[in-house]
């Protein structure tokens, strides 16, 4: 008569544990999932996510709740967005659709670009890292390439090579627009010495788009022209939908893997 072997059982409390952190792991899955299906077919979900968790968490506790930050007093959250090892998202606290919003060129509006450059600090806590002006960046996509219906600035890292294509710029005359090829596409490239008042990135890109209509087909990127941006200023980086070979976003020449922080 074949002997049986006695089988292995774990011990109870391993078994429990392994089941715990199973169960765990999978919780946070099924989070960022749920996270990634809203964002997908809910065009409101950065709004309700600031409006109706940070903000109020905010106001309540003085903690931002789901976001990195909220600054009442200027009137924007910022949350770590879900794509990307470093990316964060300017959102403005206000009902704000985008780009095409008159609300961003009112006299009293918050400067959201001078706000999101200030806040490039959560992209170097992420990766743990100081990196120079020219190599972060921030973008906003055109009304037709955006996901979301609530106005919101990414902020990240830059792809090496356009920073690298960029640098024929370092040197323009400011206030000046120069036509550039990067990463394939068509891009006006203007560099500044500041990012607030006439200089506001919203403000210059309108002054040629005089309606709703024609704002709402502009992409706008922001980066340093040198290593300092206080001292080197900023490049904007604008192209529309309808221009040639333009694509209505410049995400593109962000890097959301942010490979930079990884130079030696």
């Amino acid at each position: 008569m074949p002997i049986r072997m006695p089988m292995t059982v774990p011990k109870p409390t391993r078994l429990r544990h392994t089941i715990l952190r199973t169960a765990a792991a999978l919780a946070v899955v099924f989070t960022v999932a749920s996270r990634a299906r809203l964002a997908a077919v809910d065009s409101n979900a950065l709004w309700k996510i600031v409006d109706m968790r940070c903000v109020p968490s905010q106001q309540a506790t003085g903690t931002p709740g789901q976001c990195t930050v909220v600054d009442l007093d200027k009137r924007y959250a910022i949350l770590k967005d879900i794509v990307g090892r470093s990316q964060h998202l300017l959102i403005p606290t206000d009902r704000v659709t985008g780009i095409e919003s008159p609300f961003v060129l009112a006299p009293n509006a918050p400067d959201y670009w001078d706000d999101a450059w200030v806040s490039r600090l959560y992209v170097e806590k992420s990766v743990k890292r100081s990196l120079p002006d020219n190599q972060l960046g921030l973008e906003i996509n055109s009304q037709f390439r955006r996901t979301q219906n609530q106005l919101h600035i990414h902020i990240d890292c830059m792809q090496s090579k356009v920073s690298d294509a960029l640098a024929r710029h370092a040197k323009d005359t400011p206030g000046e627009w120069r036509w550039d090829t990067l990463d394939g596409q068509r891009y006006r490239i203007m560099r500044v010495t500041s990012l607030t008042q006439a200089s506001n990135p919203f403000l210059i890109v309108a002054r040629d788009n005089k309606d709703a209509a024609a704002m709402a087909m502009q992409t706008i990127l922001v980066t340093g022209a040198g290593p300092s941006a206080e001292k080197d200023g900023w490049l904007v980086v604008n192209s529309s939908l309808d221009a040639d070979n333009g694509s209505g976003s410049a995400e593109g020449l962000l890097d959301h893997a942010c490979h930079v922080a990884d130079d030696k």
